[in-house]
């Protein structure tokens, strides 16, 4: 039984509480916040577990062996430090730092320790993406030749970050996990459209190599929801719709079929080929709790999670890349 204490009552603090109480492999021991309206609102419905406003009475408590941080990201790092230091085990709501420094920072002081560090990235643990990995690992969509992700919807505005920062990690870790490629280089664009100067519209291209480029759309203005990636192969192609209530995972067998006249090698002939659509079986679960029960394990048995802290400097690399670019007007960054 692991015994974890979480820091941060606020949007995703409480959901994670939920897990983490329900889950068979974890004791909820700790909830604490700054805020003791959103501490005394939170902690009424787990009457177990000790509350504090002081994060450091969290990772000094002799009941925790694990700290979950939910907290703004400005607060990620010095949260994070300090419960590994003193020997706890960490799990870091997204994007896991505010700098890659910082990111570096935290892994090197993981692995120095023997703690694990993870990052809350729960679109890996999605039935959908699980399904989605498999067909492609089992080299179902061929080569992969283009991805394009939307992430859109009417709010909700951050206050400490922009629109990248708060959408992107999602799709950055799912495109990160399912290709397994390195980011090249990327270029973005952002504008605001409030007097914050925090930009509200993005877009995002990153250069996977050997001709794979993904696109990002992400957007706090959007009068329609939209979670929608489409994973372009040279067999099939995916479409991951995540609001879709049944078919989240669709598979079509369409696309192009390209071959080369023997007699005039420089006559490229292009059919088009149109087959079936099939809606995979995906598992039904939590993804939260999948998620949870995976941290547990990950420390019951000292293994590396899915979403380690190598990940979550990955998609804190990108971003940081993506808000360079965008101050200097779309320029291409090398990574």
């Amino acid at each position: 039984m692991v015994r974890v204490g979480v820091i941060g009552c606020g949007y995703w603090g409480p959901n994670l509480i939920r897990n983490f109480s329900a889950c068979p492999s974890t004791s909820l021991e700790m909830i604490c916040d700054t805020n003791v309206e959103h501490l005394a609102r939170v902690a009424a419905q787990y009457p177990a577990a000790e509350t504090s406003a002081e994060p450091e009475a969290v990772w000094g408590s002799d009941r925790v062996d694990a700290v979950a941080i939910a907290t703004p990201v400005k607060t990620h790092y010095d949260l994070a430090r300090a419960a590994l230091e003193a020997g706890k085990h960490v799990l870091i709501e997204k994007p896991m730092t505010r700098t890659v420094s910082e990111s570096e920072a935290l892994v090197r002081l993981a692995e120095a320790n023997g703690r694990v560090l993870m990052v809350d990235h729960t679109y890996l643990y999605m039935g959908a993406v699980v399904k989605i990995k498999e067909l492609v690992d089992a080299g179902e969509l061929g080569e992969i030749y283009y991805i394009d992700s939307v992430r859109i919807n009417l709010g909700l505005f951050q206050h400490d970050v922009n629109v990248v920062w708060d959408l992107a990690p999602h799709d950055l870790a799912l495109v990160d996990h399912v290709t397994g490629r390195e980011v090249r280089s990327l270029a973005a664009m952002g504008s605001s459209h409030t007097d914050r100067g925090i930009e509200d519209v993005a877009y995002l291209s990153l250069d996977l190599g050997e001709d794979l480029i993904a696109n990002f759309h992400f957007n706090w203005l959007s009068p329609v929801k939209i979670r929608r990636i489409i994973f372009g192969g040279s067999k099939k192609s995916i479409i991951f719709d995540d609001l879709s209530p049944d078919e989240k995972v669709r598979v079509y067998d369409r696309g192009i079929e390209v071959s080369r006249d023997a007699e005039a090698v420089r006559s490229v002939m292009i059919g088009y080929r149109t087959g079936d659509i099939w809606v995979p079986k995906v598992e039904a679960s939590e993804p939260l709790q999948t998620m949870v029960r995976h941290f547990a394990d990950c420390v019951e048995k000292g293994k590396r999670p899915l979403s380690d802290g190598q990940a979550g400097l990955r998609a804190v690399r990108i971003l940081e890349a993506a808000q360079r670019s965008i101050r200097a007007q779309g320029e291409r960054v090398v990574l």
